[in-house]
């Protein structure tokens, strides 16, 4: 587009193709440009745009703040009317926001009909979802755009659009390095993450799909959606748990609270090099921090100490040998963990984290990797009180035997 700025990998947006297809790793830009063609589409000419994910519960969930960046960075303000739960452009064009499992085909027919469907976070969406929604884009010249990071290689959508692309697909891979806007804060992530450990890194941020391994811990346990913000209110509590690092390991601390027996994980906070006077800042960006107990890693009592005095209610969490094992054991006692689609380093470790494998042989070993489990052992400390050490369900049997 001239005098518009584009990576070259996403020029192809303003051609014609049925399917536009936009997957990869982190920080190649795929929705910024997405967002932007479709605003520039809207100013110019009429038409019915609908964005869509697996799940929206809020228009939180949806990319209305981002469409809405974009009218305001072109200077297209005067051109669109904004309001909570719609977008609409002086040319008669609309955008409309629908999550794919809520809303279904009834909720998609309703909508007038449609030129342009953009599915987002597509690589939640399931393989039912897209047997409803590609039908009932139908229009004549009507267009389906895709972008996700992919997760596992047999997810529904990794298999339809990119292993067997259907007819006129436009299928394209952008990373990090065809954004010529790529920020140093996400470099300097991303270059750590490659010096440390280059499986993570060539899953996060070059996007290639992770196998499903015997060895990972938690991965047969794990759902990714974007459940509502006040589901927790249904528990009993919260809970938090933080592990600290520092030049090497991140700092962490993770929200979550148990349902039946689900554990659901809402909320992270995730960086490295967090300098202890930022560490309340840090911890402010989780919601609730401040007014609920935080486990904490009892190696650090000094941070412990700090972050005490700046207000949290934080404190040591016991360890004892194998209570690496023994929260593990815990955890896994739960029938599906759900991490809010939000939770990026969460649902990296959930496959990540694993036991050690033979070199040799492939057999899984009963030994725990100690690498992608920053976000776990905060789990674990968050947990503080309940989980049991190996033997000890059994104590209370013994006793009353006696």
């Amino acid at each position: 587009m001239n005098g518009i700025d584009f990576p070259e990998k996403l020029q192809c947006l303003f051609q014609p193709a049925r399917y536009k297809v936009f997957y990869g790793g982190r920080g190649g830009a795929k929705s910024w440009g997405i967002a932007r063609a479709l605003v520039l589409i809207a100013a110019s000419s009429k038409k019915s745009i609908v964005c869509a994910r697996e799940v929206q519960n809020t228009m939180r969930d949806s990319v209305h703040k981002l469409l809405k960046i974009q009218i305001e960075a072109m200077g297209l303000s005067q051109f669109f009317k904004i309001t909570d739960n719609s977008i609409k452009s002086s040319t008669g064009s609309e955008f409309v926001f629908k999550g794919l499992k809520v809303d279904g085909a009834q909720g998609l027919k309703s909508t007038a009909a449609i030129d342009i469907c953009w599915v987002e976070e597509a690589q939640n969406v399931s393989e039912e979802s897209w047997a409803t929604l590609i039908p009932t884009v139908r229009e004549d010249g009507s267009e389906i755009w895709i972008s996700f990071n992919p997760n596992e290689e047999t997810d529904p959508t990794y298999q339809r659009f990119v292993v067997k692309p259907p007819p006129d697909a436009a299928v394209v891979e952008i990373n990090y390095d065809d954004n010529p806007w790529f920020p140093d804060v996400l470099r300097r992530e991303m270059e750590h993450c490659r010096n440390a450990d280059f499986d993570a890194y060539m899953h996060i941020w070059r996007g290639k799909p992770r196998k499903i391994s015997a060895a990972a811990i938690f991965a047969d346990k794990v759902l990714v959606e974007a459940f509502r913000d006040d589901l927790w209110e249904q528990a009993e509590r919260l809970f938090y748990g933080a592990d600290f690092g520092f030049s090497t390991d991140p700092s962490t601390l993770i929200r979550f609270f148990v349902l039946g027996n689900n554990l659901y994980i809402s909320h992270e906070a995730y960086g490295v090099g967090v300098e202890l006077d930022d560490m309340p800042a840090f911890y402010d960006a989780v919601p609730g921090s401040r007014q609920w107990p935080i486990g904490a890693d009892c190696a650090r009592p000094e941070t412990i100490s700090y972050l005490a005095r700046q207000g949290f209610r934080i404190h040591s969490a016991e360890k004892w040998p194998g209570s690496v094992e023994d929260g593990i054991t815990h955890i896994r006692r739960f029938e599906k963990i759900i991490i809010h689609e939000r939770c990026k380093h969460m649902i990296d470790e959930a496959s990540l984290y694993s036991y050690k494998v033979d070199a040799k042989t492939n057999q899984v070993l009963p030994l725990v990797v100690d690498k992608h489990n920053h976000c776990w052992d905060a789990i674990r400390y968050g947990l503080d009180g309940y989980i049991q050490r190996a033997g000890e369900d059994k104590v209370w049997e013994k006793l009353a035997k006696w």
